[in-house]
């Protein structure tokens, strides 16, 4: 049995989702935040995005 509630409020009365971010981990955080990422370059790019130029690291003396 799906027993679900739903809980209407006016737009100026919802509370924030502020506070239940500052509850969470900062790896669930940075996890939310890659997801929101790779959804968006999905949906604008529509394919994973990486690096945009390469690197090399030289030693110098």
């Amino acid at each position: 049995m799906n027993k679900t509630s739903v809980l209407k409020v006016k737009l100026k009365e919802a509370r924030s989702d502020f506070s239940y971010w500052q509850n969470q981990s900062y790896e669930a955080r940075l996890e939310a935040l890659e997801q929101i990422r790779n959804e968006y370059t999905g949906w604008k790019y529509d394919h994973q995005q990486g690096f945009q130029r390469v690197y090399r690291v030289i030693k110098k003396k």
